[in-house]
């Protein structure tokens, strides 16, 4: 979030920097300015995404998981309202399953179109015996991945604020699930 307010050359600068190691005279000629300039655009970038303050989530790791519990049996059972009351009433929803399935991407915002894709999209899947929810950490926050059949379908990370569901970042995009499952399983608390 906090590289989408960033300018596209700060932006460029920086992730190609500081990501990918590329040399600022290299970087240059993408951004159209001097080597000089380019490094001022990756330190202007880096000190902004440094400085950048994020929300401080909810630090109640029983209360969120009684949330989630709350979360998921609402989602099996279809149940919209305990679902809906669950969730803030901004709540966000953000589901990655990659450029081959590009229908499945969804971004919504709002309690109820929260609550509505979710019993549509994991209703169903939950009520499937080979599908397994393990606990994790997902980005240093509550999370799940799911798996079927002993093979992870899905990470989902979710944020939390005042007791309540903020938002809810899934990716169902194989080869990125695959990559990332093992990391994710392997940091559970």
């Amino acid at each position: 979030m906090v590289l989408d307010t960033l300018t596209p050359p700060e932006r460029l600068a920086f992730v190609m920097h500081d990501l990918f190691d590329l040399p600022y005279e290299q970087i240059a000629s993408m951004v159209d300015r001097t080597p000089l300039a380019t490094r001022q655009l990756a330190s202007r970038a880096r000190r902004r995404v440094h400085d950048a303050p994020l929300p401080a989530p909810d630090r109640y790791r029983s209360q969120e998981r009684r949330v989630l519990d709350a979360f998921f049996t609402a989602a099996r059972d279809g149940d919209l309202a305990t679902l809906a009351a669950v969730l803030d009433p901004d709540a966000v929803l953000r589901i990655d399953a990659g450029s081959t399935r590009p229908s499945v991407n969804v971004a919504l915002r709002g309690a109820e179109a929260v609550a509505a894709q979710t019993v549509r999209g994991l209703a169903s899947a939950l009520r499937q015996p080979a599908v397994e929810l393990h606990p994790a950490r997902v980005n240093g926050s509550p999370g799940v991945v799911a798996t079927a059949q002993g093979r992870p379908i899905s990470i989902i990370g979710f944020t939390f604020a005042g007791g309540r569901i903020t938002e809810i970042d899934a990716i169902a995009d194989p080869r990125r699930v695959q990559s990332l499952a093992e990391a994710v399983i392997s940091g559970a608390q």
